[in-house]
């Protein structure tokens, strides 16, 4: 196979949500791909084995019988010292969930876009980020884009912080609204993301001139301490978060804000929080009630985990309320991101009421409007404990 085209100058392209992620994943380099076509995700897979025809990705491109496969097969070429790349959607990524742990105990730096998409049943094809959400506690980092330019650079920085602690990363963005909107997106230049993203070279990796093993039986105690390790890289994951995007910002002049962006949020009284392609439409309705003099914000919750706790402690100190937009479903809890910042925020003083509301579940549209109307209900008033359904 030729060598990738070097990409001299950064370029503007008109790209889907996901052909952004196809460039990414061209510009880091990896060695193997394994993946398995599933709406929404097809596409991405399409655009990657169009640039291997064409000579400009070299890489290992693999299609198991399964999503399952899938990731069975990303392990062990992660473990053996490769770069390692993979997409998939609901229902393909239900079907890793196994994996995923593994994935995670083996310590396998993979990066994988996830098209959030609705999981049966009933069937359907709509945005609705359940399906990721339903794997944080797999030990995968979870990082949530509002565009196709934010998927293509966050996926270059989780490759970069994914290797860095020796933890999986998964870069979401929803279908449709995102994977297959078409939008301008500036692809940086092949020497500018080599710089940025060196040569994967993992510590340790299986190799037979320096034997080691995966998956041997452990005792207890080496079980809890290696579950320790997990959790001590996790804790380094929102610094670090922030450490990349600057980094990418000095090298591209693209910031995304880190673990949290936060939107118009000085001196507001109530802060809109939510993840996805949502806060797009929140950052209109914060435009139109600040416009109309009330003091509203967004926060954009980009990490989710490891959940970025002291940042969005320190944002929201202070702040009467919060509103959080949940586009996902967790029967018998609501809204998962609505009962993990009302965690994150337990016992801090001047903590907001946090009000939770269950928006765009299914793919449900939510307008600008809509998120106004759900501001001005909210202001002042006492929310009740679990999150309220929104049509």
């Amino acid at each position: 196979m030729n060598a990738p085209e070097r990409v001299e100058t950064s370029r503007r392209l008109l790209l889907t949500g996901n052909h952004a992620l196809a460039w990414a994943a061209r510009l880091a380099r990896p060695q193997v791909v394994p993946v398995y076509p599933i709406t929404p995700q097809t596409p991405v897979m399409e655009k990657l084995t169009e640039f291997a025809a064409a000579g400009e990705f070299d890489a290992e491109i693999i299609t198991p019988e399964s999503e399952h496969s899938v990731m069975a097969a990303c392990i062990p070429a992660s473990l053996a010292g490769s770069r390692v790349f993979t997409a998939t959607a609901s229902q393909g990524l239900l079907l890793m969930h196994e994996l995923l742990h593994y994935a995670a105990g083996a310590r396998a730096p993979i990066v994988m876009a996830n098209v959030n998409r609705t999981v049966a049943s009933p069937w359907a094809f709509w945005p609705d980020a359940t399906d990721s959400l339903a794997q944080r506690d797999t030990g995968w980092i979870q990082f949530y884009s509002e565009s196709a330019q934010e998927s293509l650079d966050t996926t270059i920085q989780a490759f970069r912080l994914a290797e860095q602690v020796l933890l999986p990363a998964m870069v979401c963005h929803d279908a449709f609204y995102v994977s297959h909107a078409l939008e301008p997106v500036e692809i940086p230049a092949q020497e500018t993301v080599d710089a940025f993203l060196p040569p994967y070279a993992p510590p340790h990796r299986l190799d037979t001139a320096k034997v080691e093993s995966w998956g041997n039986v452990v005792t207890q105690d080496m079980f809890y301490r290696h579950r320790q390790e997990m959790e001590a890289a996790m804790a380094r994951v929102p610094a670090l978060a922030d450490e990349v995007d600057a980094a990418w910002a000095q090298a591209t002049g693209r910031s995304h804000g880190g673990a949290i962006e936060a939107y118009r949020c000085d001196g507001a009284r109530m802060v809109v929080v939510t993840i996805g392609s949502m806060c797009g439409t929140a950052r209109e309705a914060v435009d139109a009630l600040r416009e109309a003099g009330e003091p509203v914000g967004l926060l954009k919750v980009r990490l989710f985990r490891p959940l970025p706790v002291a940042a969005l402690r320190a944002r929201l100190a202070g702040v009467p309320d919060a509103i959080v937009l949940d586009r996902n479903h967790s029967p018998g809890a609501g809204g998962v991101l609505h009962q993990e910042l009302k965690a994150a925020l337990y016992a801090l003083p001047g903590a907001p009421r946090v009000h939770g509301y269950l928006a765009g579940v299914g793919g449900v549209n939510v307008p600008p409007e809509r998120i106004v109307a759900l501001v001005r209900e909210a202001q002042g008033r006492e929310p009740p404990p679990e999150s309220v359904w929104v049509r």
